[in-house]
């Protein structure tokens, strides 16, 4: 399966804002962000300048991809699925990243950042309504209860996470046991995603 295996670090000036990639180093002073507020590269302070509209929706997209660690192509069939849906295509785009089973394993504290919240998933530690699911993009139905497999729940790594995490949990997912399961109680919407994503423009920038 193809991924980006780079330093994350480098996506969140690149993107000149904090994209939460790393867990906890993102909130310590340990962040280069906080350090080096522009973007990676030799000419990185040369790209603070105003750019054009097509690159503010650009920007808006790779913003939404790099949050959600979807690749291009994964992203615009997607975006393609939110189009042809009945609602509005960026908030029907946000809707469906927001239920993919590592961002709900993520929403649920299980994971410090969605890349390890997606390892659970795929070192087969989270379950779909009793069945052990290892595809970190299955998209969840309202009604499914998303729990930790037995042996996970006693993992360092997930206590740990969910006893120092301040994260609480969205309106759209309720707590069906200690945190050790979740059920989506019903579909996420606009005011529930809480991500810097301005998703009209990632619609006008694929609409061209």
């Amino acid at each position: 399966m193809a991924r980006y295996t780079g330093p994350v670090c480098r996506l969140c000036r690149r993107e000149k804002i904090k994209l939460f990639l790393k867990g906890a180093k993102c909130d310590s002073a340990r962040c280069p962000i906080e350090k080096r507020p522009y973007p990676p590269g030799e000419h990185g302070r040369d790209r603070l300048r105003q750019g054009s509209e097509y690159q503010a929706q650009l920007r808006e997209k790779q913003k939404a991809r790099r949050i959600y660690g979807v690749l291009e192509a994964q992203f615009v069939n997607l975006y393609e699925e939110a189009n042809r849906s009945q609602g509005i295509t960026g908030e029907e785009l946000l809707r469906m990243l927001e239920l993919r089973l590592d961002n709900v394993a993520f929403r649920a504290g299980w994971g410090a950042s969605r890349s390890q919240a997606r390892q659970l998933v795929r070192h087969g530690h989270v379950a779909v309504n009793g069945k052990r699911v290892t595809i970190p993009s299955y998209r969840v139905r309202k009604g499914d209860e998303i729990s930790l497999a037995p042996a996970a729940r006693e993992m360092v790594e997930i206590r740990h996470n969910l006893d120092t995490l301040d994260r609480q949990l969205p309106a759209w997912l309720s707590d069906a046991g200690e945190r050790m399961a979740v059920t989506v109680f019903s579909l996420p919407l606009r005011e529930h995603v809480d991500v810097p994503v301005r998703e009209q423009l990632v619609v006008e920038l694929y609409s061209k």
